[in-house]
């Protein structure tokens, strides 16, 4: 469980989500038992709903371990919708193409190998969402690129962002993680108050961030 809702609330959000392909069903049940994190069903849902809302045809995510959220954002965006997704861990790249191959999205999925700060500063395409789901003490690192990256009325969507509840909660705080917990907090608060995003943060899965990117019109307070 996530830490950050009650169990049987949980519980009951995750038994309405209708369950997808027996292939995609297998894959999350394979990632469990394995113990790779992959996202929440919730966040996955409210994900695909994000991308059907706003036609969104192009991915950009940061941390692909076995290319489960690569694959739904692929079949949620239909075979026109192209994903670049980065990756450092060549054991996980190698379980990500076999999986990605076994679901027919080679042509739409393509992994850049390497370093997501050295990856995200070379890019020079933009995307209609950014997905953030590498190493937590990271993303602050990653914002004004992604920014870059991000198209205008582009969505960043950030998760784990709330850290099983140390982010919100002093008292939670595991002595090692302190420096990931003080970089998470920072980057809510910036994001949370950056005049180019409209962030909104939800308790779901173990936190999740999503963040409109302003038009220049609305950077610039001319439109009402």
């Amino acid at each position: 469980m996530s830490e950050i809702v009650q169990d049987y609330i949980e519980d009951y959000i995750r038994g309405l989500i209708p369950l997808g392909s027996p292939e995609i069903e297998d894959f999350r049940i394979r990632a469990e038992n394995e113990e790779i994190p992959i996202i929440h069903k919730e966040v996955q849902k409210h994900i695909e709903m994000l991308i059907h809302a706003n036609k969104i045809q192009s991915v950009l995510e940061v941390g692909t371990a076995v290319g489960y959220s690569s694959s739904i954002f692929a079949l949620a965006m239909g075979p026109q919708g192209q994903v670049d997704t980065i990756e450092r861990s060549l054991k996980m790249i190698v379980q990500a193409d076999e999986n990605i191959s076994a679901l027919g999205l080679k042509k739409q999925i393509n992994i850049l190998i390497g370093d997501a700060q050295e990856k995200v500063e070379e890019l020079t395409k933009t995307y209609d969402m950014i997905f953030l789901d590498g190493a937590k003490g990271h993303y602050i690192h990653l914002l004004d690129h992604c920014l870059r990256c991000l198209k205008p009325g582009g969505m960043l969507v950030s998760d784990n962002v709330l850290f099983k509840g140390m982010i919100a909660s002093d008292d939670l705080v595991v002595r090692r993680k302190i420096t990931i917990v003080k970089r998470m907090r920072k980057y809510l608060e910036v994001i949370s108050n950056h005049p180019q995003l409209i962030t909104s943060v939800l308790p779901l899965g173990d936190g999740l961030a999503v963040s409109w990117k302003k038009d220049e019109l609305d950077v610039n307070g001319e439109n009402p």
